[in-house]
């Protein structure tokens, strides 16, 4: 197919109340899918443009970057069985009901997470789906239809449970696979999605459950197939002490130890949670580069414990951040996790050593190097155009004199524009080709019907 000669259009976002990023006070400009360069104040664009977008009311940031959800949980959010326990009791609980789940279900539930993180400034949803009971075989296919459909950018983890409860796991019968299918699907949905090259809007990775809920063998054999097919490792590790309990008793190591046995501990790698890991063992996750996804507002709510980002960042690791599934955090809103991110990390390790720009980098550029990609993540010339403006209009921002600061300090949570691979998919607070009311309300009574308690 002969590539198209037709100049790529400019598009110039001119004079932005604020934007996060060095040297740009006069916006940037847009040019395919990537920015082409940024304007000093008082500049104008260095070549003409074709279209020039109004930028005086938006505070301009980099597209968020999620790097640890489960979409399906947006069905189980507040549910009775759940509220006021942690994690492990609270697993138990929701395993009794999440066989339920069905592929229409699993479809709504994945559009209206996509569409949460949209609307709250996220350009790249990472998820790490590990539930496939009977007839949901194929929920990555579904995962890719649906972030294709919306233009958001995909960063999908097959994950994987085959531990079940017979077999001294946690998860039921009906929720585990054996690890032959896994794997074999795992190849499938590799050589089917992933994109390792830069722009890439959807990727796969590999993503067995926890050390609680896979085999060794599952473990070591996902590590061998990443090294294949040139893509990335995750898995949820050091969450909580019942974690490094049942590590202990079941393999007689903690759980970065099992992680270094099952040759986990590269780059490749990133863990979702990253809460109780000692001196020596966060020395040895940064000297190998393993990521690391802060979930600050599940580990609130589940009382899972504090990250020790400055320290994992300080070691080598990438610190990025999370929503989590919506049945711990109960929100698919990233900006309200920058929020939150802050917070904690201020009540861990002071007021002056946590600002709201380390929050807003781990979003982003921290976020971005969890997941092994430099091509987003950040305003500068050559990346992504992946891009959210929020706007300073509502009662909470009056009296802001920070516009950067009062995004994450007053509570911002929702954008006005949002824009990925130099198209806008969010206009006026609005996603593109989504009707919010329909999709709440047909998700609301599917998860009524599914899951309601009455």
């Amino acid at each position: 197919m002969m590539e198209s000669s037709a100049r790529p259009r400019r598009l110039w976002l001119r004079d932005p109340l604020a934007i996060l990023a060095d040297g740009a006070g006069g916006g940037l400009v847009v040019e395919g899918s990537r920015i082409a360069e940024v304007v000093a104040a008082g500049a104008r664009p260095a070549r003409p443009v074709d279209a020039t977008f109004d930028a005086s009311r938006h505070v301009v940031i980099p597209g968020l970057v999620n790097t640890h959800h489960h979409f399906f949980q947006t069905l189980t959010r507040a549910h009775p069985a759940a509220i006021n326990k942690p994690l492990f009791p609270w697993l138990m609980a929701l395993y009794g009901i999440w066989p339920r789940l069905t592929p229409d279900a699993f479809r709504l539930a994945t559009r209206l997470a996509y569409t949460e993180l949209l609307l709250s400034g996220c350009t790249t949803a990472g998820d790490h789906h590990y539930l496939f009971p009977k007839g949901l075989e194929n929920a990555v296919d579904i995962q890719v239809e649906e972030a294709r459909s919306l233009g958001i950018r995909a960063v999908v983890t097959r994950g994987s449970m085959s531990l079940s409860q017979k077999d001294g796991g946690l998860p039921p019968e009906t929720l585990v696979q054996d690890d032959d299918a896994i794997l074999t699907d795992s190849e499938r949905v590799l050589r089917l999605f992933h994109d390792p090259a830069p722009g890439a809007m959807v990727q796969i990775g590999l993503a067995p459950c926890s050390p609680f809920a896979v085999t060794k063998r599952l473990m070591r054999e996902s590590a061998g197939l990443a090294e294949r097919f040139d893509c990335r490792l995750h898995t949820h590790l050091g969450e909580t002490l019942d974690e490094n309990a049942y590590c202990l008793e079941a393999f007689g190591q903690r759980p970065v130890d099992y992680l270094e046995e099952v040759g986990w501990m590269t780059r490749r790698a990133w863990l979702a949670h990253g809460i109780h890991f000692n001196d020596d063992e966060v020395r040895r996750l940064g000297a190998a580069g393993v990521g690391v996804c802060h979930c600050p507002a599940s580990n609130m709510v589940l009382a899972s414990g504090q990250c020790r980002t400055c320290e994992l960042e300080a070691a080598g690791s990438p610190v990025g951040l999370g929503v989590d599934g919506s049945a711990s955090s109960d929100s698919s809103n990233l900006m309200e996790g920058v929020r939150h991110a802050l917070m904690i990390n201020r009540l861990t390790y002071g007021a002056e050593a946590v600002t709201h720009l380390d929050a807003l980098r781990w979003a982003t550029e921290g976020s971005a190097a969890c997941l092994g990609r430099d091509d987003i993540g950040r305003i500068a010339p050559g990346r992504e155009a992946d891009l959210a403006l929020f706007t300073l209009d509502e009662l909470r921002f009056s009296g802001a004199h920070d516009p950067l600061a009062a995004l994450v300090l007053c509570g911002a949570h929702r954008a006005d524009r949002v824009m990925v691979a130099g198209a806008w998919r969010v206009i006026d607070g609005e996603p593109l080709g989504i009707e919010t009311g329909r999709l709440r309300e047909e998700h609301s009574r599917l998860a009524r019907h599914l899951f309601g308690t009455a």
